[in-house]
């Protein structure tokens, strides 16, 4: 078999950047505004903490205006919406996140559907979920859109194949088994979306063409489950404690990696593989914010 082709999400998110960096370049020299994204940052997950220090990063790097908005995870649900209606009104800010999880006392769903869905850059509105749902121009949740790019810029198209996604939340693996099925370039695949009630999983993944792993279960996919050539995206991102590390903790994906690579003909890496897609998708969709 041939050698397994390494999907460097790290590498293509780069490309990527440095292309909406000279797009940023040209708007500069027209003299019009150029995009800005804020992120709302509720009280100090680790985690979030994390990616949203990125998001400042990678707007710096490519040239957006950025604005980080934090609050005390003491803050009311109706401060929040507030703050989200006040976002909504600005109109220096093209788009926004709500970076989740948000405390327990704060309904999720009520601050989603607050934000207005031309500003929703992550994509988890209903109205943007719906537009995805019937092919109409939208803003698609980061994830997602991110893994068909990366499938897009390494020549795997889905067309015909037997796609296989182990999950079904509403972040990734549901938005993803529309997104794969529809009439569209980089889609018409056949879909089957496993989750904790499918029965006899094993025999449903070694049929995949592609697998999508997106469970937040460690070395939960293992060689056994793979067939042959097959290609393997893994999004899971699981903090696992590590000595050795100076954070003290490593990532660790999906897929037993080791004995899972040698059977595919590509793979993502953890971490470097879906993540950096994941950053770069919500730059795309600012950029798309900004535009509208």
């Amino acid at each position: 078999m041939s050698t397994t082709k390494i999907l460097d999400g790290k590498e293509t998110a780069r490309q990527i950047r440095l292309e909406l960096a000279a797009e940023v370049e040209k708007i500069k020299a027209r003299g019009d505004k150029i995009p800005h994204l804020a992120a709302v940052l509720v009280g100090n997950d680790g985690g979030s903490e994390t990616y949203v220090s990125f998001k400042v990063k990678d707007c710096k790097e490519v040239g957006f205006g950025s604005t980080l908005i934090r609050r005390p995870d003491t803050i009311t649900e109706s401060e929040l919406l507030q703050l989200v209606a006040e976002l909504n009104d600005n109109d220096e800010i093209d788009g926004f996140i709500v970076q989740l999880p948000l405390p327990n006392h704060i309904d999720t769903h009520k601050v989603i559907t607050a934000i207005d869905p031309n500003k929703d850059v992550d994509g988890f509105h209903p109205t943007n979920v719906g537009r995805m749902a019937l092919g109409l121009p939208g803003f698609l949740p980061a994830t997602p859109s991110g893994i068909i790019e990366l499938l897009k810029r390494n020549g795997i198209d889905p067309s015909g194949k037997h796609c296989v996604i182990i999950g079904r939340s509403n972040i990734v693996g549901s938005p993803l088994s529309i997104l794969l099925s529809r009439n569209a370039a980089y889609a018409n695949a056949t879909v089957t979306l496993c989750h904790s009630k499918t029965q006899n999983m094993s025999a449903i993944t070694r049929q995949a063409d592609i697998l999508i792993s997106a469970l937040g279960r460690p070395g939960f996919v293992k060689a056994d489950m793979i067939k042959e050539g097959a290609v393997v995206i893994d999004v899971g991102t699981t903090r696992v404690p590590d000595s050795s590390k100076i954070s003290g903790f490593a990532l660790k994906g999906d897929v037993q990696y080791d004995e899972v690579s040698v059977k595919t003909s590509a793979i993502t890496p953890v971490p470097g593989g879906v993540g950096p897609m994941t950053r770069v998708a919500l730059l795309m969709n600012t950029f798309k914010a900004a535009k509208l």
